[in-house]
């Protein structure tokens, strides 16, 4: 009895791990390598600012050439540089990249209803029930999900103030050249 259960064991133990090594042997790389470098280097807020239902949709749809490298506004002027160095890209021709918009809460309107807390993503929102909320700058992604869940109309979307993140020297003019 103990031969047989033996040998039944070591039987098992020598096909898992010739399994494994045929696993490993034979495995194929799932996707393009190149759009996980892309959703490595976004936001991950899944915010749908840029039309694609998440980051990773995006990703794809920028390695087939369905859009530009400047398609994400919560990543800003940095992430453009880097998709643009990544793919080979000259950032001056990627055109405009919309600024982007972080919400903000107007506190003479907020009754602290919460709903924007269990809406935001990111958590980025920041206050208690029956107090004024308020939105962490650094956090939000600007992805407008707050604005619909607030009964109140109280938040609004406004653009970034120019910080040292997000500041750019303006292209000087060639007068007379």
């Amino acid at each position: 009895m103990i031969v047989a259960v033996l040998a039944i064991t070591s039987l098992g133990a020598i096909l898992g791990l010739l399994l494994a090594v045929a696993g490993k042997y034979f495995a194929v790389e799932e996707g393009n390598p190149l759009v996980k470098e892309i959703v490595a280097l976004l936001p991950q807020s899944q915010c749908g600012q840029c039309g694609y239902l998440g980051c990773s949709d995006a990703a794809n749809s920028l390695v087939e050439g369905e859009v530009g490298i400047n398609f994400c506004p919560p990543g800003g002027r940095a992430l453009l540089d880097e998709l643009a160095a990544l793919m080979g890209v000259d950032p001056s021709e990627a055109g405009d990249l919309s600024a982007p918009k972080l919400a903000q809460i107007n506190e003479e309107i907020c009754v602290g209803c919460t709903r924007c807390l269990k809406a935001c993503p990111t958590d980025a929102i920041v206050g208690a029930t029956g107090q004024i909320h308020v939105v962490l700058s650094e956090a939000c992604s600007g992805c407008k999900q707050c604005l619909d869940s607030c009964p109140e109309n109280c938040i609004t979307l406004e653009e970034e103030a120019a910080g040292i993140n997000n500041w750019r020297w303006p292209k000087p003019e060639l007068g007379g050249l």
